[in-house]
């Protein structure tokens, strides 16, 4: 069932960004030859009109062939792709992405209609941190942080992902009580320790451990994923909001902590269990001493428009910046994932919403990870590479700076090889990530 999920998702995307082009081919007079989702031999087709719909045998991809679009030979037909003027072609190409950002936006405004969005506020303030030195208090608003504007909890989670923290001060903008403040923050060489494990810090579960390190001290104190989380150090806590509010207020420093947690045996009951653990140190690193919150919070309709448009813009941003670190060689070929990885992270994902939560909860996972991938294509199809929506719209544009176009067997020609490195860079990324799935 999530293989099935996965690919529905996917195709999904496919179909939304195809829809774009063939849409706009319509409104401005240019034949369809054939609409496909999929790659491949055709499995499925049916004939409406000029138009052939059919469905692919591989579910990677997707086709909307117009009339004349890889040739010259057809120009001269009226309905033809080049026979069109500049704008109305770059109008069609640029419809596929822009569709994607569109279904990004739909879907974000049923998401945070439902569950709202992350507010970046201030959780937790360390005593004696930078961030305390520095007047951050829990509540205040961040505005900006090192220059980046921000909007939401993920906006700041994002700023410390792709920037490294060093000695190099910070300057923070934030708002306390309707007025904003300005202040500096100098991050602080500390020791990180770990106890190896994770949980989902939220207010309306209990502190379940979805993950537990191997070789870690949680796992060394033979805890397992499915066990909860009762007391830490002596204190309750009810759900995983309280456990990660606990965690921030008291960072670990190599002082032994002690963990109650139930199990559930295998007659069903509960059995309760208190454990001393020493944290591990990781590693030495600076630190600023406050955390953010990530928890989302429903908030009203113009708001929700408001924020559906920067969910989409801080997954666009996001994509960019991820693209920065893979050319910069921060990421390596590792990291990255094809139709294979994708459909097998979506399958996951819904395995793990379908047993943990209800159909609504995997109804909104599913449309968050759509967001996010819906996204993710807008932006990769518009990389100004042959073969892409990006190089097609490229040669368009400079068809419109000279005022006539470049040579359309150039143009073809370029589009063949930038089709062709596509297809091995395909290769490629299939056997990454078969070697990821199976050697990982």
């Amino acid at each position: 069932m999530s293989i099935i999920v996965a690919i529905l998702v996917f195709s999904i995307i496919i179909i939304i960004h195809e829809l774009g082009h063939f849409l706009l081919a319509k409104k401005n007079g240019i034949g369809v030859v054939e609409f496909s989702i999929g790659l491949g031999p055709t499995i499925w087709g049916i004939q409406k009109g000029e138009t052939k719909f059919s469905i692919k045998l591989l579910p990677f991809g997707g086709l909307c062939q117009m009339v004349g679009e890889d040739t010259d030979q057809n120009t001269i037909a009226e309905n033809a792709f080049y026979s069109k003027g500049v704008w109305q072609r770059f109008s069609v190409v640029f419809a596929g992405p822009f569709f994607n950002f569109i279904l990004a936006f739909v879907l974000s405004l049923f998401v945070i209609g439902f569950v709202g969005y992350d507010a970046p506020t201030v959780a937790s303030v360390i005593s004696g941190s930078p961030a305390d030195k520095a007047g951050l208090q829990v509540g205040d608003t961040i505005k900006k942080i090192g220059g980046d504007k921000v909007s939401i909890g993920r906006e700041v989670d994002s700023y410390f992902l792709y920037n490294e923290l060093t000695a190099k001060p910070i300057e923070v903008i934030y708002e306390r009580n309707g007025e904003k403040n300005s202040t500096t923050i100098e991050p602080a060489l500390t020791k990180q320790y770990l106890l190896g494990f994770s949980y989902y810090p939220n207010a309306d579960s209990v502190a379940e451990i979805s993950t537990v390190t191997e070789n870690f001290p949680m796992h060394q104190a033979g805890l397992v994923p499915g066990d909860v989380i009762t007391h830490i150090n002596g204190n309750k806590v009810s759900n995983g909001a309280e456990l990660s509010a606990y965690m921030d207020a008291h960072p670990l420093d190599g002082s032994v902590v002690s963990v109650t947690y139930d199990r559930k045996t295998e007659f069903g009951n509960w059995l309760s269990t208190t454990v001393e653990i020493t944290p591990q140190l990781y590693q030495e690193a600076y630190s600023v001493g406050f955390s953010y919150n990530l928890v989302r919070e429903k908030t009203g309709v113009l708001q929700t428009l408001k924020y559906s448009v920067i969910e989409v813009k801080y997954w666009i941003v996001t994509t960019v910046k991820n693209l920065g670190l893979l050319v910069t060689g921060k990421l390596s070929s590792n990291d990255v994932g094809g139709p294979v990885a994708i459909i097998g992270t979506i399958g996951d994902v819904y395995e793990q919403t379908s047993e943990q939560g209800n159909a609504l909860d995997v109804v909104l996972q599913m449309a968050y990870i759509t967001i996010l991938l819906s996204a993710n294509l807008g932006v990769m199809n518009l990389l100004p590479i042959p073969a892409l929506d990006g190089g097609k719209l490229l040669f368009t544009l400079i068809e419109a700076v000279r005022g006539k176009p470049i040579d359309r067997e150039k143009e073809g020609l370029v589009h063949l090889i930038g089709m062709v490195l596509l297809m091995l860079l395909m290769v490629f990324i299939f056997f990454n990530d078969i070697k990821n799935v199976f050697f990982k």
